[in-house]
């Protein structure tokens, strides 16, 4: 009974979560020989005000939007 935890910035709509979780599903189904129905995929999602990478907060970072991440 794998367990497949996703740490993820909050905005992603229920659409692009359920594609994801569809993916994941059926690949570690495939991979580790079990039920797809045996598969629990969990999100965390967090405000990108509780996120920082590189010494700087998300929000300020990167904005509020969320998916593709702006250059620097």
């Amino acid at each position: 009974m794998p367990i497949i935890n996703i740490k993820m910035a909050k905005g992603r709509n229920i659409q692009q979560k359920q594609q994801l979780v569809e993916i994941i599903t059926k690949a570690s189904a495939e991979i580790l020989n079990v039920k797809e129905e045996w598969v629990t995929v969990i999100f965390d999602e967090y405000e990108r005000d509780s996120w920082a990478t590189g010494g700087s907060l998300h929000s300020t970072k990167y904005g509020d939007g969320s998916g593709k991440m702006g250059t620097e």
